[in-house]
């Protein structure tokens, strides 16, 4: 009889120790994944650094660019008399990006208005003629404000002066409130998003693409949307801009 019982008892130990090892194997492979996940993303801005940032064709980050409670901010209240309006774009100059998945948050004031360009490359011309943007504007003010009338290709979300948002989709934060957006790029399909919703998918370089490019905007830009790599930007369209969170992941 005790030899039974020592055979039962063992039995018991040896199960409980088959069930321990098989839970120290899962959850050493759950933290395993959860890191691999974390490391996938670059932060482009963090909120404590501007390293890896500069003007478009420049050396340095424009005095207008700081940082603010964690913030990434253009202030506009910083320009110089000698130059007042736009041309303080930026890049993140420490790497260039081909096929990504890129999220960022940003907010605007009313009748406010900027883009975040990819594809950038620096030489003799402005970023929005060689450059794909996502459009970032004050949709609800911005008329009023500047007694102007905006087209589809114009207004947030919209790849710009190429493709339009579905207005269905999106929603709409007035000026001063926090967006999210997302743009996903592959040579095969790319996706732009605002706020958790789909606004518009495209084939770049397709019979479509082309087309669209011939006859719009960009028909008398050749390099437009010919570069398959290059920097990420942010546009100084003579407003306000507040940025935190910018992060990228290599496709």
């Amino acid at each position: 009889m005790k030899k039974v019982i020592s055979i039962f008892c063992l039995s018991i130990t040896l199960l409980s120790c088959k069930t321990e090892k098989k839970t120290e194997v899962k959850i050493e492979t759950s933290e395993t994944a959860s890191t691999a996940d974390t490391e996938e993303w670059i932060y482009l801005f963090d909120g404590s650094t501007t390293e890896g940032w500069r003007a478009y064709n420049g050396e340095d980050l424009s005095p207008q660019w700081v940082i603010e409670d964690d913030v990434l901010t253009f202030d506009t209240e910083k320009r110089t008399e000698a130059n007042r309006k736009g041309g303080n774009d930026i890049i993140y100059a420490a790497e260039e990006f081909d096929n990504f998945e890129l999220a960022w948050e940003w907010k605007i004031p009313e009748g406010g208005n900027s883009g975040m360009l990819y594809h950038i490359k620096e030489g003799d011309w402005g970023m929005p003629e060689i450059s794909p943007e996502y459009q970032m504007l004050d949709d609800l003010k911005w008329e009023e404000i500047n007694d102007a009338k905006l087209e589809d290709w114009q207004k947030t979300g919209a790849d710009y002066a190429m493709h339009v948002p579905d207005e269905a989709q999106k929603i709409i934060k007035p000026a001063g409130e926090w967006n999210t957006s997302r743009v996903i790029f592959t040579p095969e399909n790319v996706e732009h998003w605002l706020n958790g919703k789909k606004l518009l998918s495209f084939v770049p370089w397709s019979e479509d693409w082309e087309k669209r490019k011939s006859e719009g905007k960009w028909k008398d830009s050749p390099k437009y949307g010919t570069f398959k790599s290059g920097y990420i930007g942010f546009q100084d369209h003579d407003s306000p801009l507040w940025l935190k969170n910018i992060k990228i992941k290599k496709l």
